[in-house]
């Protein structure tokens, strides 16, 4: 079965769309922890951080620059933001398609 994150990918399931390039998409996210919450994802279906490998490096580049640029449309690039994400069961990973949490757009706080 795909996951989600592939589907969107390939246009099978629908995101409303901030941000994409060669290798990677920027969307909104669904569960609002903040004003601001999208998510940036490589198309390459990859599980997680820990399967990143050597090979990956423009890819891994491009989520950042992804990153940087999302943060600039938004408007949240000055003022600041924090990226997440999740790894494996313990991690609290619910998608097994690597993915940056992007949130802002007011004062975070660490909650534990």
């Amino acid at each position: 079965m795909t996951c989600i994150f592939c589907k969107i990918v390939n246009r099978e399931a629908p995101a409303e769309m901030i941000y994409e390039d060669e290798d990677v998409m920027a969307f909104y996210g669904l569960h609002f922890s903040a004003p601001i919450h999208a998510l940036v994802i490589p198309k390459k279906h990859i599980e997680n951080i820990m399967d990143i490998k050597v090979g990956d490096e423009r890819m891994i580049y491009n989520i950042h620059h992804g990153l940087q640029e999302v943060a600039k449309i938004m408007g949240i690039s000055s003022d600041g933001f924090r990226v997440i994400t999740n790894t494996g069961k313990h991690g609290q990973q619910e998608i097994y398609h690597l993915h940056y949490h992007i949130i802002g757009g007011r004062q975070l706080k660490w909650e534990m």
